[in-house]
């Protein structure tokens, strides 16, 4: 009965998002091209960032991530439709002695019309377009690389992010349990005329926990599934005033594993969002009203079971967070990008309804080299 409840569920997340800030200058899309054939490319991408948190609330811990990441690559286009990457991601945190993170990139892009098959390093993390509820703005800091399949649909009024990131890999008595997490992000457009454009989003996002050759019998198969679905009604304007738009999601949290541990086995939420996009910035008034919501990757202050260093299994299970976003981003030349971020809410669980808030600074440079090319 679970596996056909979640093959329902599956079946009907399967028909992307911006009720956050637009990302598309911190993404760093390696893809091939009819214009690239039999060459040799160098591709360096640097995220620099600056977030800090002004918090003291019983679900989001106060901290603050300064530093700096860098991706060198180097891309072979062997084939108009195929392009194989090879290199490292490194991070450096200010005030940390030594290399904070180090990892090997590789993959194997496949494209050919609206269709990129990748395998390797993914376009993934925020590049897979969920609303923050379910997937972190923070994790294109913290955890920014994801190894596995991903398949990516690009048309004109239909788009399609479908992956599979293997987490943790195990081998014949290995004392941890493998782990491994996927989803889905679609969104479909009903109407585009003079301006107006409707389209219907749906994302989901698995996770499971188990494997059969560890050593660890006492620990049991856990598997969660986070998912949403809305509609996205964006108006636009004109210069000045670019665009006004609307987002809005039901979000759904279910524990389907065999042998329940946590505090809640089902919840929803439901997330409302209106804004502006304009010369001067985009302004985005969200709020988020959660019942024993519990995320997999999302951000912890909308769930309703903290996992605060200090507040670990605190749980309040209806969360209402009201929040005033405003962003600045801008190409200050070619290449590098500037996007300042100021995010207050108030939490309307607390007896005074606590204002606290978070801000960002990232600059972004990224560029790509022609090498040579194979005659």
């Amino acid at each position: 009965m679970k596996k056909q409840l979640l093959a329902i569920l599956i079946t009907l997340f399967a028909s992307s998002a911006m009720a956050q800030f637009n990302n598309e200058a911190i993404f760093n899309r390696i893809r091939p091209a009819d214009s690239l054939d039999k060459e040799l490319h160098f591709n360096f991408y640097n995220f620099n960032y600056v977030r800090n948190y002004e918090y003291s609330n019983k679900f989001h811990d106060g901290y603050t991530l300064y530093g700096t990441q860098i991706e060198p690559q180097l891309v072979y286009y062997a084939n108009p439709n195929l392009a194989i990457t090879a290199g490292a991601y490194l991070r450096k945190d200010f005030g940390n002695e030594g290399i904070y993170d180090a990892k090997p990139l590789f993959s194997l892009k496949y494209h050919k019309r609206n269709l990129t098959l990748v395998f390797g390093s993914l376009e993934g993390n925020i590049q897979h377009n969920y609303i923050e509820p379910i997937y972190d703005f923070e994790r294109k800091i913290t955890t920014p690389i994801e190894y596995g399949t991903q398949l990516l649909i690009d048309r004109e009024k239909f788009k399609l992010d479908s992956w599979i990131s293997w987490q943790k890999m195990i081998y014949k008595g290995s004392p941890e349990k493998e782990e491994i997490v996927g989803g889905l992000s679609t969104e479909s457009t009903l109407m585009q005329r003079d301006g107006w454009k409707l389209s219907i989003p749906a994302q989901f996002l698995a996770y499971h926990q188990g494997g059969q050759i560890d050593v660890l019998k006492n620990i049991p198969i856990s598997t969660l599934f986070n998912g949403a679905a809305g509609f996205k009604l964006h108006k636009a304007v004109g210069d000045k005033v670019k665009e006004v738009f609307t987002d809005n999601y039901i979000a759904v949290y279910k524990d389907f594993s065999p042998t329940k541990v946590r505090a809640y086995q089902g919840g929803f939420g439901l997330w409302l969002n209106a804004g502006i996009d304009t010369k001067w910035g985009s302004l985005v008034a969200s709020y988020w009203k959660g019942n024993k919501f519990l995320t997999i990757k999302g951000m912890p202050l909308y769930q309703s079971v903290s996992e605060n260093l200090y507040d670990v299994g605190f749980k309040q299970s209806s969360r209402s967070i009201l929040a005033v976003r405003y962003a600045y981003q801008k190409q200050l030349i070619p290449n590098l990008y500037l996007d300042v971020r100021f995010e207050p809410h108030f939490d309307l669980g607390t007896p005074d309804a606590d204002f606290q808030f978070n801000h960002s600074l990232f600059l972004t440079y990224k560029e790509d080299f022609r090498i040579f090319k194979r005659k």
